[in-house]
């Protein structure tokens, strides 16, 4: 039984009612604040795309902007950087004006604060010691390694290679690599070594309206913020409220084994069974993805 006061497995549900500064500040005080702040202070949001074609397949900047406000209202002087990598589905420079990103990080930069944009992709990388389940030494960019702070932010949707993509697979698009399919057939592993090598301090999944499939066409309105201080309590949290087991889920069952946080975290804020609406099983499943 986790002792009181012990938020570092907690999650806090915290149901949106029209403000998004609101619904993370109160999220984020369920969990006692955002403990011990550095810069540069990295975070990461799903932006898998750069044509959203519903609205809801990539983390909206408003969620962004809600969390630089907040952490600049602790440390004006910290040095943010938003960072994503190209892929084969989108250019992060590309990605960054068409979805408004630009937009927040003029206006930041206006204010007169450090805020800058960075594609992953066009970075020298370092070689970092990890003997993975599938990365042996990698290389990557050395903001990702050396970061004072790390917020992972990702948007509540079923994927067909991981059934469900969240915190955890979110740190997938810090691969430079823009032919990132290459490691497709070892997702789960991937997916593993790389939470393993950076540990975000704060998990937020954006669950106002989740998809089903990682760009649609399905949605379905939740109106909920799921946060937590560990990927894999807080993506186990959202495959609750969107109706699934996170036991046969099989990259959350591997990322539990290998401490990356538990699967049955305690819930703070709202109900979960309340938050609940059950989403479809994606179609064309990879075998991978499910522990029967």
């Amino acid at each position: 039984m986790r002792q009181k006061g012990d938020t570092v497995n907690s999650v806090a549900l915290v149901k949106y009612e029209g403000n998004v500064t609101e619904t993370i500040e109160k999220g984020i005080n369920l969990l006692g604040g955002f403990r011990k702040l550095g810069s540069p202070f990295v975070i990461k949001p799903n932006i898998c795309t750069s044509v959203d074609k519903t609205g809801f397949a990539t983390t909206n900047t408003d969620v962004v902007e809600a969390l630089v406000n907040l952490v600049l209202q602790q440390k004006r002087n910290l040095s943010i950087k938003i960072v994503e990598s190209d892929s084969e589905s989108k250019f992060a420079d590309e990605a960054f004006e068409k979805l408004g990103y630009k937009d927040l990080e003029r206006r930041t930069e206006d204010s007169g604060f450090d805020l800058a944009l960075v594609n992953l992709s066009q970075l020298s990388t370092i070689p970092v010691s990890l003997d993975g389940l599938y990365f042996k030494n990698p290389e990557l960019p050395r903001i990702i390694v050396e970061s004072g702070y790390f917020a992972s932010i990702a948007v509540a949707k079923t994927h067909y290679l991981t059934f469900i993509t969240g915190t955890l697979k979110n740190l997938f698009g810090l691969l430079p690599k823009k032919n990132q399919a290459v490691y497709h057939t070892h997702i789960n592993d991937v997916i593993i070594d790389l939470n393993k090598l950076v540990k975000p301090n704060l998990c937020i999944v954006d669950a106002r309206v989740g998809l089903e499939g990682w760009e649609g066409p399905g949605t379905k309105r939740l109106d909920t913020f799921i946060i937590g201080r560990k990927t894999v309590p807080v993506d186990a949290t959202m495959a609750r409220i969107m109706g699934f087991e996170p036991e046969n889920i099989r990259h959350l069952v591997k990322a539990e084994k290998h401490g990356l946080g538990t699967l049955n975290p305690t819930i703070l804020g709202e109900n979960l069974e309340s938050a609940t609406v059950k989403f479809k099983i994606p179609s064309h499943l990879s075998p991978e993805a499910v522990l029967n």
